[in-house]
């Protein structure tokens, strides 16, 4: 008994020791004037120990950009069912009422959900209630004058084709959704859309596809049906009593790797919103954050401010340990192959297919968050000895570009990955 207590207490003082030189060779790492003009945090957990291997600011609030999906994701991953509800409805007296329950997969470029669609076809006299959003189109801080760019469209209760016109050239005009064609307008313009009107412009010059937010107003979404389902909808001001059926569409898996690859925004927002319905029948990405954070996330040590599902807002404040205790809680919750599938990996998939890539294998999988000024990358690392961490690296205020982030990032990454 003597002799196994021994060993036990041998291994914990190596493990210890090892710790403690991983501890000191980074912290040394951030000591060079690279880093001296920025804020950095580093917070690197095992979750197998439950050791706490490296925490350089680890408990300090940092602006996460799109890190913030993390919370998002999580949020998903608990609420909602295998399959997103796509729509809610209630016939009576042979009319259907139907409202939107914020799913973003509905006619959208990427994910091409129909379901709703489909269902729709087969009903006769169609009426929308599109009043039970509580959240504003845009999210709190996010920068105005990006109201015309593809990666802020508008928040909305029944979003269509990802809340997004999408513009050609090519050998004739192709617009999409074709309910806004003619309000494109192939002319130089300062902008791509009318602040306050959907109305759209094309540069002449500019073969590419171009991307444009549409105003979500319900005139807008009315139409937009109208145009596809080829029969009158009508819009109402009360949704009638009674117990409400749901219509499910896509897997929500597949949703969920779309924003965390390609860190898709809108999907983000809408997930949040999405996720809100399944707690209350008024549609509240807010609710949905409040009621995770209460519950879930209640042992959380550093509280964090949480405005929005996909990071645009610089209101949002985490610390790297925050976001390693919700990596953590997806680790264990959701199997490890389909749970890296999601997130992009170095050098292989989404937003670090050029970054990060480990020579012969992968060890990178993980979340990027970019603002101007703010690069972070939060995920899990896998060690050549077989380990799996994580981890949150948090760089904010550095005046240069992230390529140079990321250069200093990697050795330190990899120096983890050759030495735990």
């Amino acid at each position: 008994m003597k002799k196994i207590y021994f060993t036990l207490l041998t291994i914990a003082l190596i493990g210890c020791a090892s710790n403690k030189k991983l501890s000191k060779q980074i912290n040394q790492s951030f000591d060079n004037d690279f880093y001296k003009n920025q804020f950095t945090g580093f917070f690197v957990y095992n979750p197998t120990s439950g050791d706490t291997l490296i925490s350089y600011n680890g408990d300090k609030y940092f602006t996460p950009a799109s890190n913030t999906k993390i919370f998002t994701l999580y949020t998903a991953h608990t609420l909602l069912p295998e399959n997103l509800p796509t729509l809610k409805y209630i016939v009576e007296n042979n009319e259907i009422y139907i409202e939107g329950v914020g799913n973003p997969a509905s006619l959208h470029p990427y994910l091409k959900d129909s379901s709703m669609i489909d269902f729709l076809k087969n009903q006769q006299k169609i009426n929308l209630f599109y009043t039970n959003l509580e959240d504003t189109k845009l999210g709190p801080g996010w920068s105005w004058d990006d109201y015309d760019t593809y990666y802020a469209p508008e928040r909305s209760a029944l979003p269509l084709y990802g809340n997004i016109v999408t513009m050609d050239q090519g050998d004739s005009l192709f617009v999409s959704p074709s309910y806004f064609k003619e309000n494109v307008s192939v002319i130089n313009a300062n902008r791509r859309r009318s602040m306050h009107e959907n109305k759209f412009y094309l540069n002449p010059s500019k073969k590419d596809t171009v991307e444009v937010p549409y105003i979500t107003d319900s005139s807008a979404v009315k139409g937009i049906l109208e145009d596809i389902l080829k029969k009158k909808i009508t819009l109402v001001t009360e949704f009638p009593k009674g117990e409400k059926k749901t219509i499910y569409g896509i897997k929500a898996d597949s949703v969920y790797k779309r924003m965390m690859r390609v860190s898709d925004n809108f999907i983000a927002e809408q997930l949040l919103i999405l996720s809100s319905s399944m707690l209350t029948d008024t549609l509240s990405g807010h609710k949905a954050q409040e009621y995770i954070l209460k519950n879930e996330l209640a042992g959380i040590q550093q509280n964090p401010r949480w405005v929005d599902g996909s990071g645009l807002s610089r209101y949002n404040l985490f610390t790297p340990e925050s976001m390693v205790f919700v990596l953590n809680k997806l680790y264990k919750e959701i199997p490890k192959e389909t749970l890296f599938d999601i997130f992009p990996t170095g050098g292989e998939t989404g937003t670090i297919k050029n970054y990060f890539k480990g020579n012969l294998e992968p060890y990178i999988h993980a979340k990027t968050g970019t603002l101007s000024n703010n690069y972070c990358l939060s995920g899990y690392l896998e060690t050549k000895s077989g380990e799996i961490l994580i981890f949150s690296f948090m760089n904010n205020h550095y005046r240069g570009g992230s390529t140079e982030v990321k250069k200093h990032m990697t050795p330190l990454l990899e120096w983890i990955r050759d030495h735990y």
